[in-house]
């Protein structure tokens, strides 16, 4: 359990914890390494690599960026040319918060928005038969040509794809020839919550080429692109270092990922920020009022709040967002969230729905 905070904690995003002790001993230890190579050739960033092919248990590319905007944009530029498109879900963080980046750093590749009135997609994932309808719409040339699948795990609405629905997406992309590319922003909190090894939800499902998300588990910055079809990040380095991606001094961004890795630092942390999302779910799912539509899977609750109880929770300094759930609110934990903080949150939103 992370040590008590002083300040108060927020529910606003994973983006606010600070950096987990384990990653930040490690950046201390490379600062006090004296000189390193620049760019990448520095003995921390070798090892990191080693140890992320040990992790999934495969001989894998890997590379550094600052973060999850570049990592999406690039890995998926890799998988396109200008005439391409992406396959996604209306939800998914590359469609709705990216600012264009995966189109502009691939000269244009249009993303397609797969829509339908499955419970699957409402829950924020992709379906077999939605990827099929789209890659199967048309076929001339005046369409831009499906070249990807993109999955986010965890979803944007907080939930799971299973080792057998990535297996199932990936064999229709197999059949109609699309690389299958995953936003792992949070990742970790997707493995934490099936139980599974991570090559198990990766290249072993069929997966591509993950963008493995640390910032919100604990790094201070960097996340992971990680090529499991090596033949695709060819020239991956060039991308990096033309889109300022490229840290001179590397060991600071990657060596925070040996306390991350060593002893499962990483899986911890997700399944501590898991939990406490379940403990604010148990404490608000049944407050008069209230509205839960699914229960949490990974480290956020989505609820509608009678609409009064919003500004009331705003006005004592409560941090949350209402925008990204179609009209409810995300609370979101992290990898430092008390149950001290989440008790006394849920308590505040019992007294402001009991008000409203």
């Amino acid at each position: 359990m992370p040590s008590q905070n002083t300040t108060r904690q927020h529910f606003a995003s994973d983006n606010y914890a600070g950096v987990c002790p384990e990653a930040m001993h490690w950046f201390l230890e490379a600062n006090a390494s004296g000189h390193q190579p620049g760019y990448g050739d520095d003995e921390w960033t070798q090892r990191v690599c080693e140890q992320l092919r040990q992790l999934f248990q495969t001989d894998c590319d890997v590379y550094f960026v600052f973060n999850g905007t570049a990592a999406n944009s690039l890995a998926l530029a890799s998988l396109c040319q200008s005439y391409h498109s992406v396959i996604c879900t209306p939800v998914a963080h590359i469609e709705t918060d990216e600012c264009g980046g995966p189109e502009f750093f691939s000269n244009g590749s249009k993303l397609l928005i797969a829509e339908n009135e499955s419970t699957s997609a409402k829950l924020g994932k992709l379906t077999p038969d939605a990827v099929e309808q789209l890659v199967t719409r048309r076929a001339d040339i005046h369409y831009p040509k499906p070249k990807v699948v993109s999955l986010t795990q965890a979803t944007e609405l907080g939930t799971v794809y299973s080792v057998e629905e990535v297996r199932a997406i990936a064999a229709i992309a197999k059949r109609r020839k699309l690389k299958l590319h995953m936003d792992g922003a949070r990742f970790a909190n997707a493995v934490a919550a099936l139980g599974c090894e991570p090559a198990d939800i990766t290249w072993r499902a069929g997966v591509d080429v993950l963008c493995f998300g640390g910032t919100k588990n604990g790094l201070p910055v960097g996340e992971a692109v990680v090529f499991f079809d090596k033949a695709l990040s060819e020239d991956f380095a060039y991308r990096v270092k033309q889109s300022g991606q490229l840290a001179s001094k590397m060991r600071f961004i990657s060596a925070p990922w040996i306390g991350m890795l060593q002893d499962d630092v990483w899986l911890r942390n997700a399944r501590h920020a898991n939990a406490m999302a379940q403990r604010l779910y148990g404490a608000i799912k049944d407050l008069a009022g209230v509205r839960v539509p699914h229960a949490p899977q990974v480290n956020s609750v989505f609820a509608f709040l009678p609409q009064p109880a919003i500004p009331a929770l705003r006005a004592q300094g409560w941090k949350f967002y209402d925008f990204i759930a179609g009209g409810g609110c995300r609370l979101m934990c992290a990898w430092d969230t008390t149950p001290e903080a989440v008790d006394a949150f849920a308590g505040d939103i019992r007294r402001a729905c009991a008000a409203a």
